[in-house]
């Protein structure tokens, strides 16, 4: 005898985080997100490795707008994580105290580096438009201290970003290879 499922109940657990595994809203965040990254990457690489020519340019020319979406994105994401925390999965002892760590360092640049270049941008003077939504007005005058933090940081905390992103993967990867434990598969 099978027993009858509860339907107000399952559409809600695929959506919502669980002690075993990330909801789909959260899965999609985070996929969502690291394809966007990948994009952004992928145009600083080409840019470093071959300079300014059209495949940059194709590559390169969303960095700005797609910037801006990824900074919305983590802080829609962090509210969707907040508002989700005692219904994820755990991470105990301390390999679960330095997942913390390297999932709040990651977090960390995903705010800093573009709302870096948010500030540089608002301080530049120049219009900002994302999908053709006024943000940022034109400005007579530049804003000099606004432009510096960025002018010395985003291209090295983006690189950080990327490395720290790098050693995510990885430790996903040496989780399954070595120690045994699907740790992907509540992200999949």
């Amino acid at each position: 005898m099978t027993r009858p499922m509860n339907r107000e109940a399952a559409p809600q657990s695929v959506w919502l985080d669980t002690p075993h595994r990330y909801g789909r809203i959260s899965r999609g965040f985070h996929w969502l997100m690291a394809a966007l990254f990948a994009w952004q990457f992928t145009g600083a690489l080409l840019y470093i490795a071959i300079g300014d020519t059209a495949l940059t340019r194709l590559v390169g020319g969303s960095h700005f707008t797609l910037g801006f979406t990824l900074f919305v994105l983590v802080l829609l994401r962090g509210a969707w994580g907040l508002a989700n925390l005692h219904r994820r999965p755990s991470h105990p002892g301390a390999p679960g105290r330095a997942a913390v760590a390297g999932h709040g360092l990651i977090y960390l640049l995903m705010i800093l580096v573009p709302g870096l270049a948010l500030l540089r941008q608002y301080g530049s003077g120049k219009p900002f438009a994302p999908y053709g939504l006024p943000l940022m007005p034109e400005r007579d005058t530049k804003i000099a201290w606004m432009m510096l933090p960025a002018d010395l940081f985003h291209y090295w905390l983006g690189f950080t970003l990327l490395a720290v992103v790098l050693g995510h993967a990885a430790m996903a990867f040496l989780h399954r290879r070595f120690w045994n434990e699907a740790v992907l598969t509540r992200m999949t």
